[in-house]
């Protein structure tokens, strides 16, 4: 059972990392033509609207009362504060730079974790984050250090705010579904960077199409169909091997950049893109004290397998607790 129930979450992650790391060259474009805070709020709109759309017809439910912090903070971090330092940061910083800043991100998780949900930090799980952050040091050699400066530690700060968001989510996880969370948190985002609105509607005025067009798809792909996907992942692991898998974005992200804006990866990014690989597989390769999900849903886990292997269970939640129990 459990090599059916591998591949879905395996695809899943795959998808996750291939289009979170289009969104970096889709930024790079889109920036120029919109400026950062702009940039913020229309792809914080369009993924809104969109996962709102189909809200209705996939069955989300309304979040409950005692979840509301969960999802402001979900969504003051992951969405509003994520997007703001980014794309502020990558207008001053070197895509090498960014690529290791952000690539830290799953380190914050994964210590939030062991911290407040009781995840255990196995030996394959500290090694595996070893190397696969000597293999994103790697990556960025290749390019060389222009030093810290203000935007570096503002990358920096995009890269913890993202650990934020995907420690917070896995709780929501236990009870709501990926689509659910998704659709929670880019709601909560969108109204956080309302402030940015007066500015967006003069820089889309302004904007050239090849901007919009790229906001759009940063909007649809990486942000509403990426989390989604994400949620669903997460939700069928820890987040230890979730997370971990984040490793792989800053060399996908070479490809992507190969292929969409013609820029040649240097032998030594190839290298390290491939010791970031043998990291995450380090991180998921499975042992007597592996990944999996967290101790407080091994009981309830069985009941939901032969669920979470139908493609629909991308709309539901991986494990029912009753109504009364804890949730995080």
């Amino acid at each position: 059972m459990n090599r059916y129930s591998t591949s879905p979450r395996l695809l899943a992650l795959a998808g996750t990392v291939v289009l979170w790391a289009s969104a970096f060259p889709a930024i790079r474009v889109a920036v120029e033509g919109l400026g950062p805070a702009a940039l913020s709020f229309l792809r914080l709109a369009v993924a809104a609207v969109a996962l709102l759309v189909i809200a209705p017809f996939a069955g989300v439910r309304l979040p409950r009362r005692r979840d509301l912090p969960l999802v402001a903070l979900c969504g003051l971090s992951g969405m509003t504060a994520y997007q703001i330092l980014l794309n502020w940061g990558e207008v001053h910083v070197e895509a090498g730079t960014a690529s290791l800043l952000i690539s830290v991100a799953p380190v914050f998780s994964v210590l939030l974790a062991a911290v407040f949900l009781s995840e255990r930090l196995t030996r394959n799980v500290v090694a595996g984050s070893a190397v696969a952050l000597g293999g994103t040091a790697l990556v960025t050699l290749a390019e060389g250090f222009a030093g810290f400066s203000l935007a570096s530690l503002a990358v920096l700060a995009a890269a913890l705010v993202q650990g934020v968001y995907h420690f917070a989510g896995k709780p929501l996880l236990r009870h709501r579904s990926g689509l659910e969370l998704a659709t929670y948190a880019m709601v909560a985002g969108t109204v956080f960077a309302l402030p940015l609105l007066p500015g967006t509607v003069g820089a889309v005025a302004d904007a050239p199409a090849g901007a919009l067009w790229a906001a759009v798809f940063l909007g649809l792909l990486p942000s509403a169909l990426g989390f989604v996907i994400w949620g669903y992942a997460v939700a069928r692991s820890s987040v230890a091997a979730s997370t971990g898998a984040l490793y792989l974005v800053p060399p996908v992200a070479l490809l992507v950049s190969f292929v969409w804006l013609g820029e040649t990866p240097h032998p030594l990014e190839l290298l390290g893109g491939a010791v970031a690989v043998a990291g995450v597989v380090l991180i998921n390769r499975r042992g007597a004290a592996g990944p999996g999900p967290e101790p407080g849903a091994r009981a309830a886990e069985p009941a939901a397998r032969p669920d979470a292997d139908r493609p629909v269970r991308f709309l539901q939640p991986a494990v029912r607790r009753p109504s009364g129990a804890p949730h995080g």
